[in-house]
């Protein structure tokens, strides 16, 4: 069986390492660099405490178990990063703090950890102003494009081939059955095509024939040179999961601040609606409430 992967970010080189583990021939096409997208700007997180009950709760919950056992098995290459370091949610008002332990209270329901704790015994540095806090200890992060060149380079030993600087154009049909892709390096057959190009997805699938309503929506975060750890955990408002969740296309933003494995330190977030526009600017920054 051969199959193409369209997308070389953490999720395109997820699936190429299975498929190969599996058996399968499988080529990996991106039409810039691996990790180049998305997966070079995320934060790598890996949450269960932003997701309410049901089928993206039960995926991450998979997911977790899943990476942690692959960063064992991964070798020779940088570490991921991988930090099992947990996150502390936090209200600020007694609203919040309402909001706060209903959603809780619902996440415990499908299996999730969720304690509410003093916050400022996890997190001495935090605002005094708190009033209600949970701790999720199942909450991970990984350094992202790592762990994307990780699990292509799994995906390589496994027989993968990564083909940069290959954008799909076109289907290559068979009567009315997808056969391969036209790509800007040539023609490609395969039994199945997979489309994993993050916020791109949506229009490589219309590229392909398929209407799939994905839209990208962009975050900004600040990230400070490295630093002694003063912070334990992915810290974040409560307010963060309803933005998360949001469909409104306005510029919204929340509190957020974490370290990383490396030392380094991400405040944010945000999250707006505003197409593939890349541009660094700071109107997002002096949105981020003031109180930590």
């Amino acid at each position: 069986m051969k199959v193409i992967v369209v997308g070389a970010g953490v999720v395109g080189a997820a699936v190429a390492r299975e498929l190969t583990g599996a058996g399968v021939a499988v080529t990996v096409l991106d039409r810039s660099a691996s990790a180049g997208g998305t997966s070079a700007a995320g934060e790598g997180n890996l949450l269960v405490s932003d997701k309410g009950p049901g089928a993206e709760l039960e995926l991450a919950q998979r997911s977790l178990t899943l990476w942690a056992a692959m960063k064992d098995e991964v070798e020779g290459f940088p570490s991921m990063e991988y930090e099992a370091k947990g996150g502390l949610v936090v209200a600020t008002t007694e609203a919040g703090a309402a909001g706060l332990q209903s959603f809780a209270s619902s996440q415990r329901g499908a299996g999730v950890i969720a304690d509410d704790v003093d916050p400022h015994e996890l997190e001495p540095d935090l605002t005094p102003d708190c009033t209600a806090a949970v701790h999720y200890p199942q909450d991970a992060q990984v350094q992202p494009a790592i762990a994307t060149e990780a699990l292509l380079a799994e995906a390589r030993r496994r027989g993968a081939v990564v083909r940069q600087g290959a954008e799909v154009l076109a289907p290559l049909l068979v009567g009315d059955r997808l056969a391969g892709v036209r790509t800007t390096a040539g023609d490609l057959l395969a039994d199945h095509v997979v489309v994993a190009a993050g916020p791109w997805s949506g229009e490589v699938a219309a590229r392909l024939g398929v209407a799939l309503p994905v839209r990208p929506r962009r975050g900004t975060i600040l990230v400070t040179t490295r630093m002694p750890q003063r912070i334990r955990h992915k810290v974040y408002d409560a307010d963060y999961v309803g933005a998360v969740g949001s469909s409104d296309a306005a510029l919204q933003t929340s509190s957020v601040v974490e370290s990383t494995a490396s030392g380094t330190v991400l405040i944010g977030s945000s999250r707006e609606r505003r197409g593939f526009d890349g541009r660094i600017e700071h109107g997002s920054c002096r949105r981020w409430p003031r109180r930590r």
